[in-house]
């Protein structure tokens, strides 16, 4: 939070600029998320695995690679058949 301060932005501002809800990106504040923890990390120009390790890396200091996890973006009729 800090340091999207000192950039002179805040969460709701980021969140809104990613076509989110004002609040959604405090989300990847309180649990691991990894579509929300890039954006705050790319807002504040450190990588999300600095930010936070525990989710990046597992006991043996080994990273783990949460691309996989972030789910594409899926077509508007898929989530809701008949509608485009």
């Amino acid at each position: 939070m800090a340091a999207l301060k000192k950039r002179k932005t805040r969460l709701a501002t980021l969140s809104r600029a990613h076509g989110l809800s004002s609040s959604t990106l405090a989300n990847a504040l309180k649990r691991p998320w990894p579509k929300g923890e890039q954006p705050i990390a790319d807002a504040i120009g450190v990588p999300a695995a600095e930010i936070w390790p525990a989710r990046y890396f597992d006991e043996q200091a080994r990273y783990q690679d949460r691309s996989q996890r972030i789910r594409a973006a899926r077509p508007r009729s898929v989530l809701r058949p008949g509608i485009v």
